[in-house]
């Protein structure tokens, strides 16, 4: 049986301030590699799967850094691209009591943005591989993003490959003349077999208005029917994707949020336990430590989707210790967290 996991993003370099400082304070910045497919990857590595990411990287050393950090954390990179002039960059402003955190982007022209369908074989790429996933934000830099991510899709979908989607509806990128972003998206998740997105972008893509969340306490009663009645309508409208699962948190100040979950399962609606998070470290990846630990779960345990939401959620709630992008939870932590 095949279990290759493969993930198709673009690799950023993230600069921040150490603590909560602004921009505007001191001189130093600290840089370390991130994104969202990359995250991803090096989160299902660090449980022990087999994943191959697939990126183009400049050339230089900027980019012979982040191969070799590629490799550091287990993933394979056979099918990788080096052969752009620049990386993608963001700066991370961390949050601090009521002060929200903020990020610019600076990702014009680099190796990734300057993507061209057929750069990649994605016949070879995804030979012998059992998932492969991708999210939004690799197709909202530039239509040509768009269409090598359509292209990576339709060659999954012929191959009978399980696809993984994150909606990661981000909508300061969606900038080049034409860009119809949940058109796109729309149009993506139609290939999706598993599908993972907060519920701020459940409501983008849908129109649907958001059921707030308001958990204060880890006690909690979540009232289930209208979001059952609103995964019936979404999989009514993309039926061929069988889970969906739903992140939502409820951010009580910068240090303190409360997080939990909901996966629909082939027409049955899961919930699980809420988590109360205080004097977090880094919440920048919980969503992709959502998605990783979606996809592990549903290899480890195909036939328990109570156990895969549990697991998910707890992955993603180990992601908030960790400074940088990258959730490096091990199995043994996240089974740990469930069962305490």
């Amino acid at each position: 049986m095949n279990k290759r996991i493969v993930t198709f993003g673009e690799l950023l370099l993230r600069f921040s301030k150490q603590g909560h400082r602004r921009f505007a304070q001191g001189e130093e910045l600290l840089g370390n590699f991130g994104g969202s497919e990359a995250n991803v990857g090096i989160s299902l590595a660090t449980l022990g799967d087999e994943v191959e990411y697939v990126t183009r990287l400049p050339r230089g050393q900027i980019g012979q850094a982040a191969h070799m950090m590629l490799r550091q954390y287990g993933l394979l990179t056979d099918h990788l691209l080096i052969d752009g002039d620049r990386m993608g960059t963001y700066y991370f402003e961390g949050a601090a009591a009521l002060r929200n955190s903020s990020v610019t982007y600076d990702r014009a022209e680099s190796a990734f943005a300057q993507l061209q369908p057929g750069m990649f074989d994605w016949h070879k790429i995804l030979e012998n591989a059992a998932v492969y996933h991708t999210s939004g934000i690799a197709a909202a830099l530039t239509e040509n993003a768009y269409l090598s991510t359509i292209e990576s899709m339709e060659v999954a979908d012929e191959m009978g490959l399980t696809i993984s989607f994150d909606i990661n509806h981000r909508k300061n990128l969606w900038r080049y003349p034409g860009a119809q972003p949940r058109e796109a998206l729309s149009r993506l998740l139609e290939f999706a077999d598993i599908m993972f997105g907060d519920v701020i972008e459940f409501e983008f893509l849908t129109q649907h208005p958001k059921i707030p969340f308001k958990a204060l306490t880890p006690d909690y009663e979540m009232d289930l029917a209208p979001y059952e009645e609103w995964f019936d309508q979404l999989h009514a409208r993309f039926p061929r994707c069988r889970k969906w699962l739903m992140g939502m948190r409820n951010q009580v100040n910068a240090s303190h949020h409360l997080l939990t979950a909901l996966l629909w399962s082939d027409g049955k609606l899961y919930s699980t336990r809420i988590y109360d998070i205080q004097d977090m470290v880094d919440p920048m990846g919980v969503g992709d430590a959502f998605t990783a630990g979606l996809i592990h779960g549903m290899m480890a345990f195909p036939d328990d989707d109570q156990r895969i939401l549990d697991y998910s959620l707890a992955a993603s709630t180990l992601k908030y210790t960790f400074p940088g992008d990258f959730n490096l939870a091990t199995d043994e932590e996240i089974q740990c967290l469930m069962k305490s």
